[in-house]
C-alpha cells in the first residue's frame, strides 16, 4: 500500500530498451502493476538509495521482443508516501474544483441523481421496448435487417479478439452466434421503423433548437475546442443525424410513457445500477431499435 517515488532504467544484454525507462514514477508496492518480482526487490529501500532489480518478462509478455527475456534495472528511490485517509474539509473540495465543502456535496449529489435517472430511465425503455416487440409483428426488409445485421457482427467479431471473448461466445459456435445476432438484427430494425411511424404519425420531429443543445453538449466535453465541434456538426450532416436519431427516439418514448399505464417501482440503486452495466459490456445487451433514418 506505501508507494515509492522512483527513477529506474531497463536494459536486456547491456541494453536499455525502448519503454524500459522513467522519472519520477509513483509505484505503489503491492498493486502488481509492473513486471513480476519488480516491487518485491524495493521492499525495505530508503529515500537515496539505488538499488538494481532483475526480473524476468513473462513469456506471454503483450510487447514479443521483451518476452520471456531477462532485464535489468537502476532504480534509483527519491521518495516514500505512505496512504493516509484524505480530511474531508473546504481545500480537499477546493482541491477537486470546488468552491467549498457544500458546493463539492452538491455536485455530488446532483450527479449521483443524474447517473440514478439516466440508469433508470434506461431500464424503462429496456420494459417498453420489450412490449413494443412483443405486440407488434410485420414482416421486414430483408435489407434493413441485413444491414444492421453486418453493423452489429462487425462490433461482435472486435470483441471476439479481446480478453472477455468467452462471456461474449458463451460457449456458441460462430454459426450460433450469428443466428442470435440475427434475431437481435430484426428487433433493432423492428423496433426502428416502429418508432419511426409512430413519431410519422403523431408530427414528431426534432426541432433546430434540440439540435443546437445536443451540439452544445458535444461541445462542451472539449472546452478548449467549442468551436471546431460546432463547425463539425454543422459541415456534416451526417454526424448531425447521429445526434437527431436518439432524441427523436427519446420524444416518441416519452410520448408514448404518455398514453401507457406506467406502474412506478422502488428498486435499489445497486440493481439498477447492475442493469445499466449489463447493457454497456456486449453487442448482444444493446438492444434496443436501430437509430437508421428510415423513409
Amino acid at each position: 500500500g506505501d508507494a515509492m517515488v522512483v527513477d529506474f532504467e531497463g536494459s536486456i544484454d547491456g541494453e536499455v530498451f525502448p519503454g524500459g525507462t522513467a522519472e519520477d514514477y509513483e509505484l505503489e508496492l503491492g498493486s502488481n502493476g509492473f513486471i513480476p518480482g519488480f516491487e518485491e526487490q524495493l521492499i525495505g529501500a530508503s529515500v537515496g538509495e539505488e538499488k538494481t532489480v532483475t526480473v524476468d518478462f513473462p513469456a506471454d509478455y503483450a510487447a514479443e521482443h521483451l518476452a520471456g527475456k531477462q532485464a535489468v534495472f537502476a532504480v534509483k528511490v527519491k521518495a516514500l508516501k505512505a496512504v493516509q485517509a484524505a480530511q474531508v474539509d473546504d481545500a480537499l473540495a477546493a482541491r477537486m474544483g470546488a468552491e467549498n465543502l457544500a458546493d463539492l456535496r452538491r455536485q455530488m449529489r446532483e450527479s449521483l441523481q443524474s447517473h440514478y435517472r439516466n440508469a433508470a430511465r434506461g431500464h424503462m425503455k429496456h420494459a417498453l421496448f420489450d412490449k413494443l416487440e412483443k405486440a407488434h409483428d410485420f414482416p421486414l426488409p430483408n435489407v434493413l435487417v441485413d444491414q444492421e445485421f453486418q453493423g452489429i457482427w462487425h462490433e461482435v467479431e472486435r470483441q471476439l479478439k479481446g480478453e472477455n471473448a468467452d462471456d461474449i461466445r458463451e460457449g456458441k459456435t460462430d454459426d450460433e452466434l450469428r443466428v442470435d445476432y440475427r434475431k437481435i438484427a430484426e428487433r433493432r430494425v423492428r423496433l426502428g421503423l416502429l418508432l419511426s411511424e409512430v413519431g410519422r404519425r403523431n408530427g414528431i420531429q426534432v426541432s433546430n433548437d434540440d439540435l443546437e443543445r445536443a451540439v452544445a453538449k458535444q461541445a462542451a466535453n472539449y472546452p478548449d475546442q467549442t468551436e471546431a465541434v460546432r463547425k463539425f456538426y454543422t459541415d456534416n450532416p451526417q454526424a448531425l443525424g447521429y445526434l437527431q436519431a436518439p432524441i427523436l427516439e427519446d420524444k416518441v418514448v416519452d410520448y408514448i410513457l404518455e398514453l401507457a399505464e406506467v406502474e412506478v417501482q422502488k428498486i435499489p440503486p445497486a440493481e439498477i445500477l447492475a442493469d445499466a452495466a449489463g447493457a454497456d459490456q456486449t453487442t448482444k445487451d444493446r438492444q434496443g431499435p436501430a437509430r437508421t433514418e428510415y423513409p
